[in-house]
Parts: structure tokens; sequence; C-alpha cells
């Protein structure tokens, strides 16, 4: 018996053995094949028109490295952003309509989204990822509304709208301002790529946003770049030929081509460490072109709410979790971003706000769906036009046809007269329920500054800049361009002058103050007095520095109302005792020494350490 018992055993053991080798290797299989959480790289365009891009059909332009993502991906393609850039990225932040979040202008303080938004990145780092902005962040400067307290782990570039400087620029390094060395879009790409390898090497997911600066002006191209434009045919032309400056088209379109080496780059980075597999790479722009150049026929450009000045290409690709070369005909825009890419990366989002956008992850599938047709709304200076699958009703009422005329040449109430009827319906319910009563427009066209104040003094992030963008200049002093992102203050001449920020002091206590500067020799020793509340705190103005302007910097002549910009100074002022609360902080001349006191690009407070 304990023989047999034996064999028994030794047979049951041998049969266990081969379904378990049968199994194994097919459950391990199916293990490994099921990708971790992806990776997240997003590059978004300044100011690139749908019609930039070798995929969209231009036949001047090579774009190989941007066009790749669309052939081995998803291409949306009828998406939607907003008619200029700092709605588009509240919208792409937050999956709302960038009127329900504060956001409505791009300088004068109406950029900044309102703290009781929840953001992309939020959602991302809640989950565990490493999460980096590397470029233009153009949705507030003042912690907590900086990019470093809306989800990034890591922020490099310029959190103002567009930048002066594209070569060798001043940029911020998580709050603190270096001058680097290179073309922006190569100094931000070279971040973003140091990002990306160190949080592969540390096999931590992450999420990478690159807001690139081109091709919005100025005019700025590497000079080889520029070499191969210069005289090149634009084979293409836009519908308003009449208003295209070729010289301004063949610069733009060399921007895109730098731009597209820099997309390859990144691509070849998640090649080289391994991750390109299960990585979600996502690229579109901002708003439509900011030239009158080709964009397929259609009507607008940027600042219009036409389809010309909506319409982006949009292209993503996972090769671990999508089908290649797949063309999405629904409608989307930016609103969608935030929930597609946390469904597609199977993470909650943060917050409980109600979104305007959708999962568009259904419509991946290349499988019918049920997708019911939906509107979306467009806004820009009080026009409002909507747009739903088959129709557009532009910001005069008027409805076009989109499917059989996308120029949008031949209104067509009469023959849908109930069609433009509903839209208008919407419009006017969407204008009450999304849009303020105040949209500043009056107070934008006498360029006052949004009556928020600016946020001051927070430990977590005690270095807090007040560029001239965000202040109120008073009496003679003026901004040095119609443009406030990238200006400062001139014309200080009298003591009856003044500048002036509204802010709110969060942190009770002692501030560093810097002034970054200029002043010619002659003008040297001006006394001047900043006062915020009851803090007082007077200097003097020196030594001399009065830098030519950058001549370096333009390919082009910059268009009329941007500033050429020049090397700033710091003049420490010294420190003063700030109360916590609402007040305004004034920097006034009491003593002028020659014609004018300064010029200022701003004034950066530190809170100092208990």
């Amino acid at each position: 018996m304990t023989y047999l018992r034996l064999r028994f055993v030794t047979l049951l053991l041998v049969l266990l053995s081969a379904v378990l080798a049968a199994w194994w290797p097919a459950s391990v299989s199916a293990q490994s094949a099921r990708p971790a959480r992806p990776n997240v790289v997003v590059f978004l365009a300044d100011d690139a028109g749908w019609g930039d891009y070798g995929h969209s059909g231009n036949l001047t332009v090579s774009t190989p490295a941007i066009d790749s993502i669309a052939r081995q991906g998803v291409s949306l393609d009828r998406f939607f952003v907003c008619p200029v850039c700092a709605p588009t990225r509240a919208e792409f932040l937050t999956g709302r309509y960038h009127s329900r979040g504060g956001v409505r202008g791009v300088s004068l303080g109406e950029e900044r989204l309102d703290l009781t938004e929840r953001t992309i990145a939020q959602a991302f780092h809640a989950a565990g990822y490493a999460t980096g902005a590397f470029g233009k962040w153009h949705n507030g400067s003042q912690w907590p509304y900086h990019p470093r307290a809306r989800g990034f782990d890591r922020y490099f570039g310029h959190t103002a709208g567009h930048w002066g400087e594209y070569f060798d620029a001043p940029l911020e390094d998580d709050g603190r301002m270096i001058r680097t060395s290179g073309y922006i879009v190569d100094v931000c790409t070279d971040r973003a790529d140091a990002f990306i390898r160190q949080h592969q090497h540390q096999r931590q997911p992450f999420f990478c946003f690159i807001p690139f600066t081109t091709p919005h002006s100025p005019w700025s191209v590497p000079a080889a770049d520029w070499q191969r434009y210069r005289d090149r045919e634009i084979r293409q032309r836009g519908v308003n030929a009449e208003r295209e400056k070729l010289e301004e088209t063949r610069c733009v379109l060399a921007m895109l081509e730098h731009q597209d080496r820099s997309v390859g780059r990144i691509l070849q980075t998640l090649q080289e460490c391994g991750v390109r597999e299960n990585t979600i790479v996502l690229y579109f722009s901002d708003n439509g072109p900011n030239t009158p150049r080709w964009n397929g026929g259609m009507k607008g450009q940027k600042g219009t709410v036409d389809e010309g000045g909506l319409r982006s290409v949009c292209y993503l690709s996972w090769p671990a979790g999508l089908p290649q070369g797949l063309v999405v005909p629904q409608i989307s825009g930016a609103i969608d971003l935030l929930p597609t890419l946390t469904s597609l990366a199977g993470i909650p989002r943060t917050g409980d706000l109600p979104l305007d956008g959708r999962d568009l992850s259904p419509l991946f599938s290349g499988q019918a769906v049920e997708w019911s047709d939906r509107t979306i709304f467009s806004v820009w200076g009080g026009r409002v036009s909507a747009r739903t699958q088959q129709y557009r009703l532009d910001d005069g009422g008027k409805l076009y046809d989109m499917q059989a005329d996308p120029a949008q040449t031949t209104p067509v109430n009469a023959a849908h007269a109930e069609i433009a009827e509903r839209l208008q319906r919407e419009v006017r319910e969407w204008r009450a329920a999304v849009l303020p009563s105040d949209t500043g427009l009056l107070r934008k066209a006498a360029g006052m500054v949004d009556p928020r104040p600016f946020t001051v003094g927070y430990r977590e992030f005690p270095i807090t800049m007040l560029p001239a963008r965000d202040g109120q200049p008073r009496g003679g002093i003026k901004r040095s361009s119609a443009a406030p992102n990238c200006s400062y203050f001139v014309n200080w001449t009298s003591v009856d002058d003044s500048m002036v920020w509204n802010v709110d002091v969060h942190t009770a206590g002692r501030y560093e103050v810097v002034i970054d500067y200029t002043c010619p020799d002659s003008d040297v020793g001006s006394v001047v007095q900043l006062s915020c509340g009851a803090g007082r705190l007077q200097g003097q103005v020196g030594p001399g520095w009065d830098p030519p302007l950058y001549t370096n910097q333009d390919t082009l002549p910059r268009p009329h109302g941007e500033s050429q910009m020049k090397e700033f100074r710091p003049l420490v002022l010294g420190s003063v005792e700030l109360q916590a609360g609402p007040q305004q902080l004034e920097l006034r001349a009491l003593e002028i020494r020659g014609k004018s006191v300064m010029d200022v690009r701003r004034v950066t407070l530190t809170l100092q350490a208990e």
C-alpha cells in the first residue's frame, strides 16, 4: 500500500506540474501585457494655426515629428480652442469654460485662474505622478496662482503671456529669475528632457507639460532656420492675401519647423528611455493663426470667434493603448482634454465642480458608439459663437452649414430658421450662465488692471514678483508698449507720478524689496519711497545702468505695440515690515536728481525667515 500510495502521489505531482507549466507562462504574460500607468507628455503651441502643419496639407512647412503623432495615433479632426492664449490654457487645465474660472483676458491680471478651480496637474499629482511644466504658463504668476501651487512639482519658463526675449532670455526657475543661454524653445526643451530622464530613471510616472512660446511674436528664430526660409516660395496664401506679409509667414513657418525638432527630441528621449510605448503624447495649439496666412480656407484668425480663429490640430498617440491613424470626426475642444487624459490614465480628477468637457476616449476604439450632438461655445471680447457638428452660429447671429460651406461664405438662416433660433437661444442661455455680468471691456479699454488683488507673502513660496504688467501707472508714467505682458514702466519724471499694485499680503512680516531697474548715469541719485499700508521704505537710485535696447533678438521688425527689451539690474531697496491684508503697494519719488527717476520692470518682495 505504501508503494501504491507513493506512485499515486508521484503521478499527481507530475500532472500538477504539467498543468502549472501550461498555465503559468500564460498568466505571467497576461499580467505583463497589462500596461502600467502611462506617462503623459503634452505639447502646446502658441499662436499656430490649423494650417501650419504638413499633416493639415501645408505644402511649404515640414513638421515630421508633430505629424508622426497623428500618423501613429489619433487625430481630432474638428477640435476647437479659444480665440486667444490664456483662456485655452485655463480650459485645458480645468475641463471647464475659462469664464467660469475667472479668466477674462490675457494680461493686467485677467489671465488668473480662480483658486476654486482644480487642474489636470493636481489630478495627476494626487495619483502619484511627478509633474512638471516647462514654458509659457499664462494663468497667474503669484502664489497661489503660480503653477507650483496648481499641481506642478517643477516649473521653468515665464508665467506671463508673450515674452519679449527669445535669445538668452531671463526665465523663472521655481520662483527665481535666471539668465539663460540659447533660444528659448531649446532652453525649455532641455529642462523638459532632463525632467523626463530623471523620473524615468526613478521609475516614477510623469506628467510633463511643454507649452512652447512659438510661433507667437516677436518674429525671432535662429539664423540657420531663417536662412532656409528667407527666400522660400510660399505656395499657399491666406483668405485675405492682400493683408498677408510673406516675410512674417516665412518666419512663422521657420519657427514651427524649429519647434518640430524640439518635439522630435522629446519623442527620441522617450524612445531612448524605453517609455515611448507607454506614454500618451498630446499636441495642440492655443488659438488660430496670429497672421492672415494659409489656414485651409477658413474664415478668421487669432482673436476672432469664427472657425479659423478657433480650430486647432489635436493629435494624441499612445502605442500601448490607442490605435494608429484614427481620425475622429466628432467635434471636440480644449475642455475635453482633462476628462479624456484622466480617463485614459485611469485616475480620478480632483475637485467636484461640474465639467463642461466630455471624455472622448470612447471615440478612440474606431467602432461605432452612441455619441449625442453637442454645442461648443466660444467667446472673446463679448462676442460669442456656437458650433455643433454641422453648423456654426457666428457672433452676429448668422448660421453657416460648416459641412457644405466651411469658409462661412453664405448664411443659411432662412433655410434653417428653427436651427438658427435654437442656437441663438442657447447662446443667450450660455451667456447668462457662464459669462460674468462685468466683462471688464471698458476697464480693459482704459488699460485698467483687474480689481482682484495680487497675492503676496506665502511661507511655502516666499518670493513674490510684481511685474509692471500687474501694476497701474499714474501721472505721466507709461508702459513701454501697448502690450502689457512684456513691458516696463517708463517716463517717470515727476514727484506726482507713481506706480501702484493692489496686493493682498498673506503673511505679516519683514520683506526684502528689490527693484529691477535701468537709469542713466546723469539721472542717478533720485530718492524713492515704497509704501504699503503702514509700511514705509526709502532708498536711492544707483548706480547708473543704461544698457542699449537689444538688437540681436529679432529676425524681422516687431509688430506694432511690442517692446524692444533691455537688460535690467536689481536695485536692493532694503526691507520693510508689512501687515497682513489687502492694501496698495505704491512706488513714488520724493526727490528727482535728473530728467527721470528710472525705468522699472518689476518689484520683487521676499518674505524673510522668522
